[in-house]
């Protein structure tokens, strides 16, 4: 029997007081059994960083990346159809990469292990020409702590300030600086 996937509800309420937005969501993620607390909140932390403000490009998506090793983890997809945004987690392959450039808009990347820097440093000269990707870096001691917020049911108030974020939840509270390894173009 295949195990099911655990489901997990957030209220989030968003500031970005670096940009003035202030956003409220509510979301169901669904977490593969052999996926960490702290992948799945890095998850939901990138699907809130990157949520348009309106829904004129379309929705941003949790997408099947436990289930199908070829899907992002989340992606964004205009009314058209035409992918706007692709967004993985971890240390995809260079070919991953490029294909996901070619074929979307933006491209971003949230990487948060101990080896995550060997990881870039082994390619990130190949990837300058990739325009729209953008690649950051999580320490793994802060999501280490931002995973301890993990619950079935959530209540997170995160907020973005002069490039640091904080997110509070459950009585505790994890402070994450992401550092940038590349930016688009």
């Amino acid at each position: 029997m295949a195990l099911k996937a655990i489901i997990h509800k957030a209220s989030v309420s968003f500031s970005d007081l670096d940009r003035n937005i202030y956003q409220d969501h509510t979301l169901t993620i669904a977490r593969h059994p052999s996926e960490t607390e702290e992948r799945m909140m890095v998850r939901l932390l990138a699907w809130v960083l990157h949520a348009p403000e309106t829904n004129d490009h379309g929705m941003l998506e949790f997408g099947k990346d436990m289930w199908d090793p070829d899907e992002p983890a989340l992606l964004q997809n205009d009314l058209t159809g035409l992918r706007m945004h692709e967004i993985d987690l971890g240390q995809p392959e260079e070919k991953r990469l490029v294909r996901a450039c070619g074929r979307s808009r933006h491209v971003s990347v949230f990487t948060f292990s101990n080896t995550s820097t060997v990881w870039w440093n082994g390619f990130a000269e190949k990837m300058r020409k990739l325009r729209n990707l953008a690649v950051w870096q999580f320490n793994p001691a802060e999501v280490k702590a931002l995973g301890m917020l993990a619950d079935r049911a959530m209540q997170l108030q995160i907020t973005l300030q002069d490039g640091v974020i904080t997110v509070d939840g459950g009585g505790q509270s994890a402070e994450l600086v992401p550092a940038r390894l590349k930016e688009t173009h």
